[in-house]
């Protein structure tokens, strides 16, 4: 399939206190919905002091995760950019979704969907109608999610699963390994940057995995990236400077002049203890920080004090400013 080649600025990303997530200006491919339409569904850009607001999955513990309804539900709450997970199904279409398993959420205990199995082993027409969460809604393909989301809200693409089980997860590997790979990631990169190429929304690209960083800097080297840090503030370092990436994507236990620094989140504590600031670390080499994944005010506000760029988030209007407060004033 011939299509024409991503054509994208590179933004800088600004670092330091206040600055709002980087992201990149689609361009090329003519948007399908028209440059100049006006749905009414601009979002609010915030405060410029604040950290960027990025939709966790599209807010998922407000709405049904990774849905168009969500998605759309995202946008109106104020969401400056909303995250979604994509992967590929048996016939190559990009879906959004998250876990490798249609229903085996929490042990099994809840299923995300009506059906069972590995996602990627049925074809989009058989996942067309799987409901997510039994709310009503249903797996979005790629297009679709982006047909709810507004042009001037950015797009946080998280590269989630190639269709193969054969991965290395959230670590640096070898040379010979990482060719093998780009090649596992290649379909889902190619095919999401062309849907994306069609949109007028700013994207970033994120993911545990080197090989998918890897095979988008090769696809399309303006495309901004982020790492997604898991045990290892080293390790994670390590690859982003390999690939230069624009951001980088800790959970918020990595996050020093916190009261979470060093908890255990989806790690055992005291796995990365290091004397590394990661937040200024970043910051003196011109990378955003967005941190990962919020779901309390407190952790918002520490989050913000400690100076990270951007909040993904699973509920919205965790940050509170002298707006807020002033208009809850009598």
């Amino acid at each position: 399939m011939s299509r024409d080649r991503l054509t994208l600025d590179r933004r800088s990303f600004v670092a330091g206190t206040g600055a709002a997530v980087g992201t990149v200006g689609l361009s090329g491919a003519a948007s399908a919905r028209g440059s100049d339409a006006d749905d009414g569904k601009s979002h609010d850009d915030g405060h410029d002091d604040s950290p960027t607001i990025i939709a966790h999955r599209g807010f998922a513990g407000q709405y049904p995760e990774n849905t168009v309804g969500a998605f759309e539900r995202a946008a109106a709450d104020g969401a400056e950019m909303i995250e979604v997970d994509i992967m590929l199904t048996a016939d190559e279409r990009v879906v959004v979704f998250h876990d490798d398993k249609l229903s085996s959420r929490d042990g099994g205990e809840r299923g995300l969907t009506d059906m069972e199995g590995n996602l990627w082993d049925y074809t989009w027409e058989e996942l067309k109608d799987a409901e997510v969460l039994e709310s009503g809604e249903t797996i979005p393909t790629l297009e679709q999610s982006l047909e709810a989301i507004p042009d001037d809200v950015g797009v946080n693409l998280e590269f989630k699963h190639p269709g193969e089980t054969d991965l290395y997860f959230a670590t640096k590997i070898s040379e010979e390994t990482l060719e093998e790979q780009k090649e596992t990631w290649r379909p889902l990169t190619e095919n999401a940057l062309e849907i994306a190429s069609d949109y007028d929304n700013d994207i970033l690209v994120s993911s545990f995995y080197e090989a998918a960083l890897a095979a988008v800097r090769e696809e399309d080297p303006d495309v901004p990236i982020a790492f997604l840090f898991w045990d290892s503030i080293e390790e994670g370092l390590e690859i982003t400077r390999e690939y230069d990436c624009e951001a980088v994507h800790p959970p918020y236990n990595m996050v020093k002049g916190t009261p979470f620094f060093n908890d255990e989140y989806y790690v055992e504590a005291d796995t990365f203890e290091t004397d590394l600031d990661l937040v200024a670390e970043a910051h003196d080499e011109d990378r955003t920080v967005n941190t990962w994944t919020i779901g309390t005010w407190y952790q918002a506000e520490k989050l913000a004090a400690a100076g990270v760029d951007g909040l993904i988030a699973d509920y919205p209007n965790l940050l509170w400013s002298e707006s807020d407060d002033e208009s809850t004033d009598d």
